[in-house]
């Protein structure tokens, strides 16, 4: 199978597992706990609420769910391109769709059960998804756009930007449900850095003597830059070359993949990265060079773990 086919499976299944554990949470846990969703999911529960309680009007929260998210793309396709909108709205039509299939029902009373469960169910979804490169949709958008300015973590904008949740869940129900509204946010926002790690940093000292290879095939796949330096090795005497690197979690794999195929003896030390200053290419400079050929003008870089 060709990698683009295993990668829209990926995609494909990415979307459906959004979609279950997006309708799970919303109808076993948070709606019944009177606890609001993040994001557009949360605004959703809202105006639904509103329109029983004042209305006696019955509207599925999926359709809101999907309408509100609708001009949200719209930025979307102009900040994040084509394909990633195009995967992130069938995120959003999977929620809705699961969550008016999903009956409502109560799994616990337990109101901390239902916000920590409902919050970490919400954050596989968002996670995965934005691991392959898409959103979940409504703040996650915002979130991502944010997160590759800056180079913060999406979750920490997640849990900042779902302030406003917060507050509408004191004002519509009562406080004791906005504080819960707090905790899930917050269990959802740490599971989405766990899954979602382009932003963690790793600073990789590789000990080879192949340098001239291992460097051009870095640079070929990578688009990273390095430091190289004489070193000789104390044992063996022998002479040898350090490459000094800067990648990010995700590109680890890749790197090994890379090590392997180039020089199996190569000797690689691998430490976390508390900050990065400088110029360091992100995912849109990343694809650019691999797509034209050409050498991107950097962003100044100053990110912190």
């Amino acid at each position: 199978m060709k990698i683009q086919q295993r990668e829209f499976i990926k995609k494909i299944l990415v979307i459906i597992l959004c979609g279950l554990t997006g309708g799970l949470a919303l109808n076993f846990f948070l709606i019944p706990g009177h606890i609001l969703s993040a994001g557009m999911n949360g605004v959703a529960q809202i105006i639904t609420s509103v329109l029983w309680q004042n209305f006696q009007v019955h509207v599925s929260t999926g359709l809101f769910i999907f309408l509100l998210n609708v001009p949200l793309f719209i930025l979307g396709f102009v900040k994040l391109g084509k394909e990633n909108v195009i995967y992130s709205f069938a995120n959003v039509i999977s929620v809705s769709l699961f969550t008016m299939i999903i009956p409502l029902g109560e799994i616990t009373d337990n109101i901390m059960m239902n916000g920590i469960v409902g919050g970490v169910l919400l954050g596989i979804g968002a996670g995965y998804s934005l691991k392959m490169g898409f959103t979940s949709g409504g703040m996650d958008i915002l979130s991502l756009v944010l997160s590759k300015t800056t180079g913060k973590t999406v979750g920490k904008y997640m849990f900042l930007l779902n302030g406003a949740i917060v507050l509408m869940a004191g004002l519509i129900f009562d406080w004791e449900s906005a504080l819960y509204t707090i905790i899930s946010i917050f269990c959802m926002s740490q599971v989405v850095d766990v899954i979602h790690t382009s932003h963690q940093k790793l600073t990789v000292m590789i000990v080879t003597q192949k340098a001239d290879e291992v460097a051009d095939e870095i640079s070929r796949q990578l688009f990273r830059g390095m430091t190289l330096f004489p070193s000789k090795g104390g044992f063996s005497k022998a002479d040898s070359t350090t490459i000094m690197m800067v990648i990010t979690r995700y590109e680890l794999y890749q790197l090994e993949q890379i090590l392997t195929s180039v020089d199996e003896g190569a000797f690689v030390n691998v430490m976390p990265t508390q900050a990065v200053l400088g110029q360091f290419a992100n995912e849109d400079e990343q694809k650019y060079f691999q797509t034209t050929g050409n050498f991107p003008n950097l962003k100044k870089h100053n990110s912190k773990r």
